[in-house]
């Protein structure tokens, strides 16, 4: 079948006009709910390492490929094929650099210390170091972990808990993570576009997705 073909195209089109559903988003998980998610992680290893996971891919905007790839020591075959990382972390006072490499190239991200211990990304990854003994790596984790960590902390935490919970258990996914950054950051747009690493303005305001969408009021703004 030619499906350059003008005729058969036509009807192509007239069939997903008709069937399609549009393309259903994942979650955002906002500020206080990453902060109920990670409250609700034991404090054995596995407890402080996903803690690290939600909190660093949280705060850094980070795919979840980004966040496995991640090694505790910057590798010199990331360049090459040798290596299945996509990056590493150097620890500052300040905060931690994230060096990743993407699509289009590498890219840095800044994740500064939080406010609190308890929900701060650097102490989560720094204590995850310390008492899991990482001095150079440790067997990957596949993507797919974060993806359902991030779904069972969110109905654990009781997320959208106004929602049924089937309806609510297909809700999240690891991209809950980077929405919820653009979601939650209130601060100047670009500085959110450059933290996702994404070309356009435009791509980052698909991320952000507040429930208060009605916040600013344009009917009223105009008189109305």
């Amino acid at each position: 079948m030619d499906r350059a073909d003008r005729h058969i195209a036509t009807v192509l089109a007239g069939i997903r006009r008709k069937h399609a559903k549009p393309p259903r988003q994942k979650e955002a998980v906002l500020g206080d709910d990453i902060k109920a998610m990670v409250n609700t992680l034991g404090h054995d290893l596995r407890g402080l390492r996903d803690r690290a996971i939600l909190l660093l891919g949280f705060a850094g905007g980070l795919r979840r490929s980004e966040i496995v790839g991640l090694d505790v020591v910057r590798d010199d075959h990331l360049d090459g094929n040798h290596s299945d990382g996509r990056g590493w972390i150097e620890i500052f006072p300040e905060g931690v650099l994230l060096t990743l490499r993407g699509k289009t190239g590498w890219r840095e991200v800044e994740v500064g210390r939080g406010a609190a211990e308890q929900a701060c990304p650097v102490a989560a990854l720094e204590s995850w170091i310390r008492f899991g003994r990482i001095a150079s790596g440790v067997e990957r984790l596949s993507d797919k972990h974060v993806a359902r960590l991030v779904k069972q902390t969110a109905l654990a935490a009781g997320v959208r808990s106004d929602l049924p919970e089937a309806e609510r258990a297909l809700l999240f996914s690891g991209h809950s993570l980077r929405a919820g950054l653009a979601s939650s950051a209130d601060i100047e747009e670009r500085y959110v576009q450059k933290q996702l690493g994404h070309a356009s303005a435009e791509m980052t305001r698909k991320y952000q997705r507040r429930r208060d969408r009605f916040r600013t009021n344009l009917t009223n703004a105009s008189g109305l």
